[in-house]
Order: structure tokens, then C-alpha cells, then sequence
């Protein structure tokens, strides 16, 4: 109700009620909306194809090579692993702390199937580059087209 319709209404109408509410109600939707912007995914990825394989990077800075594990079943792609919390010396506390820790998994799934057995993977600087041939079968293919006279 924003304007009183009888004159009951209007004896009881709190304009300043109904302005605490919509304060209320836009609050709530803007910390939601903010939440919604602020989260992320760890860890990121970017994917690019071509017309033989697909390669995808994926940042994990803080990640051990040794605690990463991928696994490629037809077309779908799955990176997990754990990142180890920074450990702090008797006395410290964290004022602020956006990485986060502990185990993550990452499934997506790619425009095609994948050569399982002939998938690579480089890991330097934080970043992993896994190279995933498309398999054969799904190969776009060359059609020539004969003419008949």
C-alpha cells in the first residue's frame, strides 16, 4: 500500500513505516546482489578450442603439484587437489584473508570427447595448462563434394 485508499486506512497509515521497509527491502536485495558479485570459484579456469584439442589454464597459486589430481571421462573434465592454510606464528592473527584453503574440485564439461590416454599437463608459476586432443570420432571432417554431369 503506498497511498491510503479509505479513511480507515488513512487514520492507521504510517508513512515512515512504509519508507523503513522499503529501506529494509533494499538493503536486503543490495547485500544479496553484492554476495553474488564477490564470490568466486576457486580455482579459475579459461578454456579455448581448436579444431584439434582444447586447452585449459587454470590458476593455483599456493597449490603443490603433487596434491593436484585430474581425471578425463568422454567429456568431462575434473581438476581437484588442496591448497595448505598459511601457518601463523604464536601471537599473529589474520586482519584480512581472501585465499582460501583446503581441498576444491572442479568439473566442466568440454565441447567434446577427449583422447583420455593422450592428455597433457604442464604445471609452472601457479599455473596448470592441460592440453585434451579431441578424440578422432569427433573430428570435424572434410566432405568433397563431386559434381555429376
Amino acid at each position: 500500500m503506498l497511498w491510503p485508499r479509505t479513511m480507515r486506512e488513512l487514520w492507521s497509515w504510517e508513512p515512515l513505516d512504509q519508507l523503513r521497509r522499503l529501506q529494509r527491502d533494499m538493503g536486503r536485495a543490495l547485500t544479496d546482489a553484492w554476495r553474488g558479485l564477490t564470490t568466486r570459484v576457486f580455482p579459475a579456469l579459461n578454456i579455448w578450442t581448436g579444431r584439434d584439442d582444447a586447452v585449459v589454464t587454470v590458476e593455483l597459486p599456493g597449490v603443490d603439484a603433487s596434491k593436484l589430481d585430474l581425471s578425463v571421462v568422454g567429456d568431462t573434465l575434473t581438476i581437484s587437489g588442496s591448497r595448505e592454510s598459511d601457518q601463523l606464528e604464536e601471537g599473529q592473527a589474520f586482519s584480512r584473508r581472501e585465499r582460501e584453503s583446503g581441498e576444491f574440485s572442479r568439473t566442466v564439461q568440454l565441447p567434446f570427447r577427449v583422447e583420455a590416454d593422450k592428455v597433457t599437463a604442464h604445471y609452472a608459476k601457479g599455473v596448470l595448462r592441460i592440453t585434451l586432443p579431441r578424440l578422432e570420432a569427433d573430428r570435424p571432417k572434410q566432405i568433397s563434394v563431386k559434381a555429376t554431369q
